[in-house]
C-alpha cells in the first residue's frame, strides 16, 4: 500500500522546498505591504477628520499604550517598537500635548508615559476606524472568526519562530 511520505515527514522534496521558498518570500512581501497600507489607511482616516499634527506611527503608538503608564522600554518589551523610533515619537507627542511623562520614583533614569485627554482622542479616532474596518470585514465576507483565528495563530508561530532565531542563533 502506498502512503505518501509528504503527510508524515518534515522533510520535504526539493520541489516542495522551491514551493515553499517562494511562498515564504511572498508571505514576507504580503506582511510589509501590509503594515505599510495600515499606515497610510490611519493616515487617511486622521486627514479626513482634519487631524494633521500627528502622523499613522505616532497614532498607532497612542492606541497601543490605551489606558496603560509605560516606559519606552516597555513598549520595546511588548514587541511594538524599536527602540530609537520609540524614543523620538514618545518626545514628540509629549511635546504636542497627547501624553504625560513623569520620571519614574525608583529609577530616575526611566520616564513613564501616559495618554492625555488629547491623546486619548487619537487613540479613540484609531479604535473606531478599527472597529468599522472589522464589522466591515465581517458583513462582506472577507474575513470570519475562523479565518481570523487562523491568521493570527499562523503569524504568532512565525512571531515565535523568529523570536527564537534572535535569541538562540546569535
Amino acid at each position: 500500500m502506498e502512503t505518501d511520505m509528504s503527510l508524515h515527514t518534515p522533510f520535504e522534496a526539493p520541489a516542495n522546498k522551491q514551493g515553499f521558498m517562494t511562498g515564504y518570500l511572498d508571505a514576507l512581501a504580503l506582511v510589509e505591504r501590509l503594515h505599510r497600507l495600515l499606515l497610510d489607511v490611519i493616515k487617511d482616516e486622521f486627514e479626513r477628520v482634519g487631524v494633521l499634527e500627528i502622523n499613522a506611527v505616532q497614532a498607532l503608538l497612542l492606541f497601543n499604550i490605551g489606558d496603560n503608564e509605560v516606559t519606552a522600554g516597555e513598549l520595546k518589551t511588548r514587541g511594538y517598537y524599536q527602540g530609537s523610533n520609540v524614543s523620538y515619537n514618545l518626545k514628540k507627542l509629549v511635546e504636542m500635548g497627547y501624553m504625560h511623562h513623569q520620571r519614574c520614583e525608583v529609577d530616575r533614569r526611566s520616564v513613564r508615559v501616559r495618554l492625555t485627554d488629547k491623546g486619548r482622542g487619537i487613540r479613540d479616532v484609531v479604535a473606531d476606524l478599527f472597529e468599522r474596518h472589522a464589522d466591515g470585514m465581517q458583513a462582506k465576507g472577507v474575513l470570519g472568526l475562523d479565518g481570523i483565528d487562523q491568521i493570527t495563530g499562523a503569524l504568532r508561530r512565525v512571531e515565535r519562530y523568529w523570536t527564537d532565531q534572535i535569541r538562540y542563533i546569535y
